[in-house]
């Protein structure tokens, strides 16, 4: 293309929305006419189902439920009345519990205030939070955000070290976050922080809030050792699309974070992306960019590079949000289609220094998403040269990328907001939720269940009731056994490598299990209990 024809095409698939001045340009993906023509009819049922999903129809048969979450920010459209109190009952609570926090009347026993905040979750339940905070959290905030979302031993004690070594246990705040309060990662983080507590002779329950369904584990403990507060998940909202509910409005409230005006961001972009025209929904033309780019299957990496450092955890965010919604063996008939799309991202201009090259010279297996931020910072900027600052250098290393991308053939979209506030995160937020449900709809795929995720901690369950098989026989065995007849007496006989894996993890952390032997060659090894 011309320069002219580039200007038209720009002109023909640039999208603003005046209310967020928000932009999105997919102008520099290469999809046809024709190609748009063909997904009509495929875009006429997905604005179809969308109508339908918003009225409340089971749109997850694996567990009869309903989808819900973009309800949270307009609960008008609720299909009835004990769903919306749902909605609003908890948000009145947790505008309440953090200006309660922040004026000291909820405050811990031997401090005037909290100061800090430890948040425990994991998926959905920390990688929103985690990217809200990482975007708009004050430089100040009343407090200060700090998160276990694993189940990593040495990453849980330097947290807790941390907090301990600046003397800010006594005034760290922690919130819970778990759906049915069985969940490995959250239940230990909490069994190993309230350990921490109590052997700092903190009484953890004076510290301690939840996020959980009613009625769950997690909803029992906190009732029955009397914690400060348990605010209600929805059965209706998923994990990766919870940001907007308690989950992480609670945690965002009480750094300072303006949250009402995340959920009217949100509302916003959900009114623009139910219209019924693709080239006046934002959301349909990113599902179409993708469609486009991997042949609706897709065959192409999502490369998120946002420019601005505060939109630095935005790709791992959308990692779960895209991959976990969309990377499904079957389709919605039941026929083995293996759909997805990967996704990965850093930051701008950080990558020009990393990865771009490879972007620009190697692989052609991926399409670049930009996230451009218009306004630089508060306040003037220093002038480097005569009429350049460090904003311009960072404006014109996006526009560089993406023209030098281009003109070797990589297709790349541009999402532009005016700057990061809660009003964009929020629009962010939604745009992309609302994506993820129209290219389900395209690919006919179910977004909304994670049986990959499930049949993972079914299997991390077996293993570990295979290691208590295995510490019991050692106890009871009067010297070494070799390693396949442990595995047959604990009745993995098929299970040799697995059995070699749990007692060499057993051994490096002294837990009783003491090899003897080559460990170069498993199967020479003898197997001791030592007490």
């Amino acid at each position: 293309m011309n320069n002219q024809q580039l200007w038209q095409r720009y002109q023909d698939w640039l999208y603003y929305h005046g209310g967020l001045d928000f932009y999105l340009d997919v102008s520099r993906m290469g999809f046809s006419d024709a190609l748009v023509e063909d997904l009509q009819p495929k875009f006429a049922k997905a604005f179809q189902d969308m109508v339908a999903l918003e009225k409340g129809a089971i749109a997850n048969p694996d567990e009869q439920r309903m989808v819900g979450h973009y309800w949270l920010r307009n609960p008008a459209l609720a299909p009835n009345g004990a769903i919306r109190a749902e909605i609003t009952e908890p948000l009145q609570q947790i505008k309440a519990f953090a200006a309660a926090v922040h004026q000291g009347t909820v405050k811990p026993p031997t401090a005037p205030k909290f100061t800090d905040l430890l948040a425990i979750g994991i998926g959905g339940s920390a990688l929103g939070p985690q990217f809200v905070a990482q975007a708009l959290a004050p430089d100040f905030p009343p407090l200060a955000i700090h998160f276990i979302d694993n189940s990593d031993p040495d990453g849980i004690d330097r947290v807790l070290n941390c907090l301990k070594a600046q003397d800010k246990l006594k005034s760290t705040l922690v919130i819970t976050t778990s759906k049915s309060g069985g969940t490995p990662e959250p239940r230990n983080g909490l069994a190993e922080t309230k350990a921490v507590f109590e052997a700092q002779g903190l009484h953890f329950a004076d510290y301690a809030v939840a996020v959980t369904m009613p009625g769950s584990k997690l909803s029992q403990q906190a009732q029955t050792e009397q914690w400060l507060q348990a605010f209600p998940m929805q059965d209706w909202v998923g994990g990766r699309t919870s940001e907007l509910s308690a989950v992480g409005l609670l945690p965002a409230a009480l750094q300072g974070i303006d949250i009402q005006a995340m959920l009217d961001g949100a509302k916003t972009m959900d009114e623009a992306t139910r219209v019924r025209e693709l080239r006046q929904n934002p959301a349909a033309l990113l599902a179409l960019a993708w469609y486009y780019a991997g042949d609706g299957q897709g065959k192409k990496d999502m490369v998120i590079l946002p420019y601005k450092d505060r939109l630095l955890l935005f790709s791992r965010y959308l990692q779960q949000l895209v991959m976990e919604s969309l990377g499904k063996e079957r389709d919605l008939d039941g026929k083995v289609v293996h759909q997805g799309i990967a996704v990965y991202g850093n930051k701008g201009s950080t990558d020009q220094h990393a990865y771009v090259q490879q972007l620009r010279d190697g692989v052609p297996n991926f399409f670049a998403t930009f996230i451009e931020v218009l306004h630089d910072r508060q306040g003037p900027s220093l002038e480097l040269e005569p009429g350049v600052t460090s904003g311009d250098y960072l404006s014109g290393f996006l526009q560089g990328t993406r023209q030098a991308l281009f003109e070797n053939q990589r297709d790349s979209i541009t999402v532009t907001i005016p700057q990061v506030d809660a009003t964009s995160i929020g629009a962010l937020i939604a745009l992309y939720e609302r994506a993820v449900s129209f290219y389900g709809s395209l690919v006919s795929v179910n977004a909304y269940h994670q049986p990959g995720v499930e049949a993972g901690k079914k299997a991390a369950a077996s293993i570990l009731e295979l290691q208590k098989a295995i510490l019991s026989t050692l106890q009871t065995e009067s010297g070494p056994i070799a390693l396949e007849d442990l595995a047959t007496k604990v009745q993995a006989p098929e299970q040799v490598e697995t059995v070699y894996k749990i007692v060499r993890h057993l051994a490096a952390n002294d837990r009783g299990v003491v090899l003897h032997g080559d460990r170069q060659f498993p199967q020479r090894l003898q197997i001791q209990w030592q007490s």
